[in-house]
């Protein structure tokens, strides 16, 4: 299924859901509760639910647009006399009236005194005004006191005597003269037929409108961006449905407001589209934030801030999980329930889970200080404790490692913050350290020699720091004797220092051998050894020039001090 064909089904599935359910919205369940007009009301409590203008207005019209006009009259300010004998006829034409020409934002008051409005006395309500040719009537709502139940709200009496003179305007710019009389008559959930129709194939012509607007919007916008070198500005094509979404809707409720839908119908339709609108407004800031944050990432990553570019990963998910809930929480509004309440309940809400999840909590903060720390980053080997391994993710709540056993680990992100952490990736250089157990029996002149051709076989290793170099003999057992050789190796990568670390004990092992000693045995065993002549003079020449050098560095010293 294309785009359009997609965006046509969604709509018209939108259309149908803004029917009056009353099982399913709260308007409907509280003028589910409106009685029959002969029902003896309750002393202090309004069976029509006048108590608040939004029950009023509703009230009313449920009912004159289901056909009860006796029960609708109860919502006007008439005397009984008058109620009696126009009430009907009048209720009738003031929501035509309502339908037809209503200019306004249908959103009355919840509260029984209503809300503040400027240059409006307290006890009044002003909804908004009916506009139809050059005559204009404001619709207002006035609180007066019943006998039975106490305070009500009443559509004025100065509203009243103006709607004889709109209805008769209106009638006579009615579309619906020109019309098939069956699209007239007949009804869909209180609109006529013919509005229904007229919805459907405003669709395809919303569709088609709001993709012209974005052509023209995208025509400049490609040409600058082109013309000043930014490629990444034309990537428009990535919210380019949420885009069609919004204009198209726009285009939509644009051009369904010249059909005159009845004003109940009208508060559902204007509800869907906000929502609608809403929904594409955020679907079009989730995307520019994700392309944002990946182009933030991107470039921190290039000039090698790994840690920005995977606090930016975390930043991308909080953003975004903040547009949603804002989102929802727009949506709820829309559809008229109570954010104060709902706000608060999220308060105290939020209170006790943040009582209930402070590991979560802290785990989430832990993130957060580990990446701005730029500690570690993803790809990074590190040793976490006694464990070491490969970070792959650092996520909201915990950082996955992958173990050398190549299973995965997750850390709590607490713990990270926490405990010490080791960046094996971070290193500089790589220390060499061993020690070379020679045989007890070694000779003190055979000793010397080996310690200085080790000297010689590391210092001469192109990979080796020269000044950090150390061979020297550490200790003295029974069992062997102990040379320690430490040196840096002047490389960050493992595999290049394993190879390097095997090619010096290699060549030390090979200068043992020459030398004519052995490394010790870690067991008793028996040791049977012969120096052949060539090797004892060999070392015994090396030995003489090794301490002939010492006397004469020795003789210098003595000179200088």
């Amino acid at each position: 299924m294309s785009s359009f064909s997609k965006t046509i089904v969604v709509f018209i599935a939108g259309l149908a859901s803004c029917l009056p359910l009353p099982a399913q919205s709260p308007l409907a369940q509280i003028l589910q509760s409106t009685p029959a007009a002969n029902a003896p009301p309750k002393t202090g409590v309004d069976p029509l639910g006048r108590e608040t203008p939004y029950g009023t207005v509703f009230g009313f019209l449920q009912a004159a647009q289901a056909g009860n006009d006796g029960i609708a009259s109860q919502y006007l300010q008439l005397s009984p006399a008058r109620r009696q004998a126009q009430g009907d006829a009048l209720a009738m034409k003031l929501n035509v009236a309502m339908n037809r020409a209503f200019s306004g934002n249908l959103r009355p008051s919840r509260q029984p005194e209503g809300t503040p409005q400027e240059d409006v006395s307290p006890d009044r309500q002003k909804l908004g005004t009916l506009v139809s040719g050059h005559t204009e009537v404001d619709l207002e709502l006035v609180r007066v006191s019943d006998p039975n139940v106490g305070k009500i709200w009443l559509f004025s009496a100065e509203t009243l005597s103006k709607i004889p003179d709109l209805y008769d305007q209106i009638q006579a710019r009615r579309v619906e003269t020109r019309l098939p009389a069956w699209v007239v008559k007949h009804e869909l959930a209180g609109m006529p037929l013919w509005q229904w129709f007229a919805l459907l194939l405003l669709i395809p012509v919303a569709a088609v409108a709001g993709w012209l607007l974005l052509v023209v919007v995208h025509i400049p916008v490609r040409w600058w961006a082109a013309k000043h070198g930014q490629p990444a500005l034309v990537q428009w094509q990535s919210v380019s449905a949420p885009e069609w979404l919004l204009a198209g809707t726009i285009a939509h409720r644009i051009l369904a407001s010249y059909l005159g839908m009845p004003l109940l119908q009208r508060h559902y339709y204007l509800q869907l589209t906000a929502v609608l609108v809403v929904v594409g407004a955020n679907w079009i800031l989730w995307r520019v934030i994700r392309w944002l944050l990946r182009r933030v990432r991107n470039r921190a990553l290039s000039r090698g801030h790994a840690g920005t570019g995977s606090l930016m990963l975390l930043a991308e998910r909080l953003v975004k999980a903040a547009v949603f809930v804002m989102a929802v929480f727009t949506i709820l509004g829309i559809l008229g329930f109570n954010m104060t309440t709902a706000l608060a309940g999220l308060g105290i809400g939020g209170l006790a889970i943040g009582f209930g999840a402070q590991q979560t909590i802290a785990n989430l903060f832990g993130g957060v200080s580990v990446l701005g720390d730029e500690v570690i980053r993803v790809g990074d080997v590190c040793r976490f404790g006694d464990r070491t391994g490969t970070v792959e993710d650092i996520g909201l709540r915990s950082t996955r490692v992958r173990t050398e056993e190549r299973t995965l680990l997750a850390i709590p992100n607490g713990t990270v913050a926490t405990i010490n952490v080791e960046n094996l990736s971070r290193r500089d250089k790589m220390l060499f350290k061993t020690v070379l157990a020679l045989h007890s029996k070694t000779p003190a002149d055979h000793l010397r020699y080996v310690l200085s051709q080790v000297r010689q076989v590391v210092d001469g290793h192109p990979k080796t720091e020269k000044t950090s170099i150390r061979v020297r003999l550490i200790e003295l057992t029974p069992a062997s004797i102990n040379v320690e050789l430490v040196c840096y190796i002047l490389t960050q990568d493992f595999n290049e220092f394993a190879e390097v670390r095997e090619d010096l004990l290699l060549r030390i092992m090979n200068l043992v051998e020459d030398s004519g000693t052995t490394l010790a045995s870690p067991s008793q065993t028996l040791y049977l050894s012969q120096d052949s002549g060539s090797n004892k003079d060999k070392i015994k020449a090396a030995v003489k020039q090794i301490t002939e050098q010492n006397e004469g560095t020795a003789r210098n010293s003595g000179k200088n001090d």
